[in-house]
């Protein structure tokens, strides 16, 4: 049982960045007048700070400091200290201009989940939980697990456990991302007492950060802090390169999702699939088709591993892709339509069977085991590679031995139920990757 929780981080020093740029160069606008979806609107901004961040640093390098200097008095880097410290203390209009813009970005991403037909079962703000940090902080303190340093900044010394000194708390007070995990961690344990254990699923430029997060809260005597795990994954690169949200290279979700139903679409109709369907039914098939391209090509890699996410290869209807295992789904469907249902559980159980036949059999009665395993490694990909072998193996039955051709009653329903029960276990093992199957391509 697994409950599906977000972490928003709707706060701190990053969301101040984009709230001085557009202060300062918004103009008012708002994603209503541009037409942008909100966190797109939003994410602008937070682009521009970092230009004229970079700017002021290259004119403060050339007039004489350091760049660690320069980077400290850079004056829109002030600026959205200050405001950062304004927000930590509750100024009105702060919060309400902070209120303004997320509620822009979380429209933006509920939009965005909708269309990727993601969902999740709570929502933890760290607007709400960094307060339960410094709370833990000041705990620490008290413990002389944690130690103050001269300028007012809070630390705590993991180098016994082959770390290094890590900030908690900034010299002015305001909080880092280490103390709004802190109390996230505690605030998720608190709401669910009962659960066996925390997953985090992020990035694996994050593996010190929970490492250090994790041997904190054990040293802080939280017993469950023995039962988290980081689900660190890969990054994901596509053929330009990296993608960095700060220089404002990274590839918007929903113009991806949109380039590839249009990859879908155009296949599908250089193809001649999609005849006779009207234009709702090839809209919706083509966005089944191409989520299912995208979210097959990523997750058949193991988590752990950097992708290298190529648009063009994952829409074919051939080879280890999404499409192949959704056509023959719906290849499936189809001859289950064109059969005599009636004589699908009619065959006998001592039928004699050919050796493609054996294989499939095969491959439906490790499918269990499949799952199991990929539960105990947090790896959907066994699942999805799993998915590609069922789909070959009933792929090579289906070209070298009749179904409905066959002259032999008994046999045709065997085949038939076999197929079904193929169909079956592709559209079971597809939804637990977020993959819908269509009955016709």
């Amino acid at each position: 049982n697994v409950h599906k929780t977000q972490i928003i981080n709707d706060r701190g020093i990053h969301i101040c960045k984009s709230i001085i740029a557009w202060l300062k160069y918004g103009k008012n606008t708002s994603p209503i007048d541009t037409g942008d979806k909100g966190d797109l609107f939003v994410g602008k901004y937070y682009v521009l700070f970092d230009k004229i961040y970079k700017r002021e640093i290259k004119e403060l390098i050339n007039s004489g400091l350091s760049k660690t200097e320069a980077e400290q008095k850079s004056p829109i880097f002030i600026e959205a200290k200050d405001l950062l410290k304004k927000w930590e203390a509750g100024d009105k209009e702060i919060i309400n201009v902070w209120k303004l813009m997320n509620g822009w970005v979380y429209k933006g991403f509920n939009k965005t989940y909708n269309d990727l037909g993601v969902d999740f079962d709570s929502l933890y703000y760290e607007s709400d939980t960094y307060l339960i940090g410094k709370e833990i902080i000041k705990q620490g303190l008290d413990k002389q697990i944690f130690y103050k340093k001269d300028d007012g900044s809070v630390w705590i010394d993991l180098s016994d456990e082959g770390l290094d000194e890590k900030l908690l708390l900034r010299s002015d007070g305001t909080s880092v991302y280490m103390t709004q995990d802190l109390g996230t961690a505690y605030k998720r344990y608190k709401d669910n007492p009962e659960m066996s254990g925390l997953i985090y699923t992020v990035g694996n430029e994050q593996d010190y950060h929970f490492n250090v997060l994790f041997k904190v809260l054990k040293k802080l005597g939280f017993k469950w802090s023995n039962h988290l795990f980081h689900l660190s994954y890969g990054m994901v690169d596509l053929p330009s390169g990296k993608m960095k949200s700060r220089e404002g290279t990274v590839v918007d979700a929903d113009e991806l999702i949109s380039e590839m139903v249009n990859n879908a679409s155009k296949l599908s109709s250089d193809l001649g699939k999609l005849d006779g369907l009207s234009n709702d039914e090839k809209n919706t098939l083509n966005h089944t088709i191409g989520l299912g391209a995208l979210k097959y090509y990523i997750l058949k890699v193991d988590p752990k591993k950097r992708i290298l996410f190529d648009p063009n290869d994952s829409i074919d209807f051939n080879g280890n892709t999404g499409p192949f295992i959704q056509y023959t789904h719906a290849r499936i469907k189809t001859l289950i339509l064109k059969s005599d249902k009636d004589s699908l559980e009619s065959f006998d159980s001592l039928l004699e069977l050919d050796i493609r036949e054996r294989e499939v059999i095969k491959q439906l009665e490790i499918y269990p085991e499949i799952i199991v395993l990929a539960a105990k490694q947090y790896n959907p990909a066994l699942i999805a590679n799993y998915t590609y072998d069922l789909v070959k193996s009933y792929n090579t039955f289906y070209q070298n031995v009749s179904v409905l051709g066959s002259t032999n009653a008994t046999q045709k329903a065997f085949r038939i139920a076999l197929s079904k029960k193929v169909s079956e276990v592709i559209a079971n093992a597809s939804g637990l990757l977020g993959i819908d199957v269509p009955d016709r391509m």
